[in-house]
């Protein structure tokens, strides 16, 4: 984030600042939080928490404009609701265990107003001590049949509740929700409704918000489509988290011993038994989650065992589904995972590395001297390709390079073409994966090539990219959205090292619609098997964003891993594209990719039709959302 942004937009900075001060209870804890980020994380936590404060956006007014139901709406959403061809009861599990008598209503009242009313209400009380929550529970019980109530006789904590509370779910479909927390009054019609359009689903998950201890709506979570990636790194399923119930009893519950972590344990579990088409995302706000001073809404430090717990639920999914990886927090404060997977032994697989080139040999051997110096990963060759360069000094180099067992030089006298440049080399290429790299590229991470390759290596991996940054240690490229007319814009541009960004987006694998070819590794089967580069369409532009849409068409994973970094001096041996011929090559390339790829520009799986597009603002609220309020 750049300062000067704080200046351009001070109304968004000290909304964003209000906003803490709601959700952590005043002034002094916030600066408190401010203190700890500081002492733990230094300068980039601090602009972390400044970005997320200027990019907090008038969320109450979106959601007034956006978010709202009024009576008329209520009666058409209820009409709707009657008419839906399929209407499963849907189980609400609860495991409660004193909760304040407030929050405990609130929760209870907020299932009772339902637009959907084909639920049932499963409450455990976990032995609650304190004798309001007998009271309550038991008046709510008399007064509608559908909430249904059992009680242990002793503590068992939040997974033998839970499974208790399964143990008297009737319903097709359960939802989980916590005892504190509340559901807006259409969530469940939006599930039945979703559940109609989608028969197959076994699994949904929603957009999250959370509750201020003055109930006020703050920080929402607008997620992507499923990502089996990105939920490796953090749960991004729940809330609001709905399941087939069989598949809960077949997967057995929940596991006592993930306390804390529970949800995501469970959510990983049930994805092993189901196909990436029976999960799906409902776009809309149907949670709202309460922070509390003991919640991980408000911090994860609030619950340290979470981490553990995370952890070992991450690396156990991923021993049973046959893969080998470290799997780490990424900071003594997070809950979230690192994962970096293993390489294949006991060879290791050889890499081709695609370097374009003309001229600039300064930049070239900055290049090939970092990655020959500083990668750990030994079995790569590179393939130099020589554009025509004519400056002295660049040839004496490509000479001395020539020399060298692992690399070759070759040389391509035609006009600019980079798809072309990267399709002659790879068909002279021997290995097994291909790694495309600008010569303004630098090496600054030893492991990067390992990671890369690991996460290439896996199954139906896609285009794999890493975290490009600029000198200054701004991010240059981390992710590639969609963006409609604009084509694609990188994630995160401009974002401070050691920044989270969009609840932790910047620091985590995931899957995107696309990356950059400035470092972009693939299998080589799969760079033939699409056609590589269009050297016809697009020449200079784009011609990345397009290759990783066929891998993606062909139904293959495209990956984002901010655990490798590299240096980026962005085109720095080209230019830009902002005058001239440039300019308009460029409009016709951005012509081509609108003729091939329509819509799809528009409805990036991975970035959510509630956050915006236009003019690079990405994660920024939408005004209005690219998707009606009940679609």
């Amino acid at each position: 984030m750049r300062w000067n942004s704080l200046i351009e937009s001070p109304r968004r900075f000290w909304r964003g600042f209000h906003e803490a001060i709601q959700i952590r209870g005043g002034v002094l804890p916030v600066a408190r939080r401010v203190i700890d980020v500081v002492r733990r994380e230094g300068p980039s936590g601090l602009r972390s928490l400044m970005y997320r404060a200027a990019n907090a956006g008038d969320y109450g007014g979106w959601v007034e404009r956006f978010d709202s139901i009024d009576e008329g709406t209520r009666s058409v959403l209820r009409a709707r609701s009657a008419a839906l061809a399929d209407r499963p009861l849907i189980s609400i599990l609860v495991p409660v265990f004193n909760t304040p008598a407030d929050y405990l209503r609130e929760m209870i009242e907020s299932v009772r107003a339902q637009i959907y009313q084909e639920w049932e209400l499963c409450v455990c009380d976990d032995a609650s001590t304190l004798p309001h929550v007998a009271a309550i529970l038991k008046e709510y019980a008399t007064l509608d049949a559908r909430i249904r109530v059992v009680r242990r006789a002793t503590n068992g904590h939040i997974c033998v509740a839970s499974n208790d509370a399964l143990t008297i779910a009737t319903g097709r479909f359960v939802a989980l929700v916590d005892h504190d927390d509340r559901l807006p009054e259409h969530a469940l019609y939006m599930v039945a409704r979703y559940l109609q359009t989608h028969p197959s689903a076994r699994m949904l998950y929603s957009d999250e918000d959370k509750l201020t201890p003055s109930g006020e709506r703050v920080e929402p979570y607008f997620k992507s489509g499923w990502d089996p990636v990105l939920m490796l790194g953090q749960n991004m399923f729940s809330h609001l988290g709905v399941f087939e119930t069989a598949l809960l009893r077949e997967v057995g519950g929940f596991r006592v011993g993930f306390e804390g972590s529970q949800d995501h344990d469970l959510v990983l579990r049930c994805s092993e038994r189901v196909s990436s088409d029976e999960i799906v995302h409902i776009p809309h706000i149907l949670y709202h989650w309460r922070s509390t001073a003991q919640s991980t809404a408000r911090d994860v430090s609030a619950k340290p065992y979470v981490r553990e717990a995370t952890v070992r639920g991450v690396r156990e999914h991923l021993e049973r589904t046959g893969r080998q990886a470290v799997v780490e927090p990424l900071s003594a404060n997070s809950a979230m995972v690192r994962v970096k997977f293993a390489i294949p032994q006991p060879e290791e697989p050889l890499v081709s590395v695609i370097i374009p080139t003309r001229d600039k040999p300064d930049l070239l051997a900055k290049c090939i001297s970092s990655l020959l110096d500083r990668t750990n990963y030994r079995n790569f060759e590179i393939l130099i390709v020589d554009n025509g360069s004519a400056d002295a000094r660049a040839l004496a180099l490509l000479a001395d390079y020539a020399k060298i067992p692992n690399v070759t030089v070759f040389r391509v006298d035609a006009p600019f073409n980079y798809s072309a440049l990267n399709n002659e080399a790879a068909a002279h290429a021997q290995g097994t994966l291909l790694c495309l790299l600008n010569n303004d590229i630098e090496v600054i991470d030893p492991d990067w090539m390992s990671i890369l390759c690991g996460y290439a290596l896996q199954p139906g991996a896609g285009a794999i990219g890493a975290a490009l940054w600029y000198p200054n240690d701004t991010l240059q490229h981390g992710g590639v959205i969609l963006a409609g007319d604009s084509i694609a814009g990188h994630m995160h541009h401009l974002l401070h090292r050691g920044g989270s960004g969009y609840f932790g987006r910047a620091m985590l694998a995931q899957q995107v619609s696309a990356v950059s070819a400035a470092c972009l590794l693939v299998r080589h089967d799969l760079f033939d098997a699409v056609g590589g580069l269009d050297a016809e369409n697009l020449t200079v532009a784009y011609n990345d964003v397009d290759f990783c849409l066929k891998l993606h068409a062909a139904g293959y994973r495209n990956v984002y891993v901010p655990y490798a970094n590299l240096y980026h001096y962005e085109s720095a041996s080209r230019g830009n594209d902002a005058t001239g011929e440039r300019a308009r090559r460029l409009a016709r390339e951005a012509g081509w990719m609108q003729s091939r790829w329509g819509d799809a520009l528009s409805c990036d799986a991975f970035y959510n039709p509630n956050l915006a597009v236009t003019g690079g603002k990405f994660f920024s609220l939408a005004s209005p959302p690219r998707v009606g309020q009940f679609d």
